[in-house]
């Protein structure tokens, strides 16, 4: 990527390289002003860049790694059962509410004279 003033075929080279080692930021920094506007108006090499990014996923398929999303469904599950036991435990039938209120102090003075 030294090289300046690159011809679309050298940058899709560069970017394809770029891309498979993970560096496209340095590859970005690499452009001069000139060929970032040629790369901008030019489709060929857009159209080139999105079959590289396919072979590139093709070719390191069975090296990327799939996030494991068993731990947070099963974290997910247990605070919902969490939030069931806890809204169970608040609604409780009104008899049971009214039979375990205690008596307000008005009623305590009235029951003791």
């Amino acid at each position: 990527m030294s090289d300046k003033n690159r011809e679309i075929q050298e940058l899709l080279a560069d970017y394809a390289e770029a891309l498979r080692d993970g560096s496209i930021p340095t590859f970005l920094k690499s452009l001069t002003r000139s060929e970032g506007k040629r790369i901008a108006s030019a489709p060929e090499f857009w159209d080139a860049a999105e079959v590289v990014r396919y072979l590139n996923s093709a070719g390191f398929a069975d090296k990327t790694a799939t996030p494991d999303v068993g731990l947070f469904i099963s974290r997910v599950d247990a605070k919902i059962a969490s939030r069931m036991k806890k809204a169970r435990g608040v609604t409780r039938p009104a008899s049971e509410r009214t039979a375990q209120r205690p008596a307000t102090k008005t009623q305590r003075t009235e029951n003791t004279i």
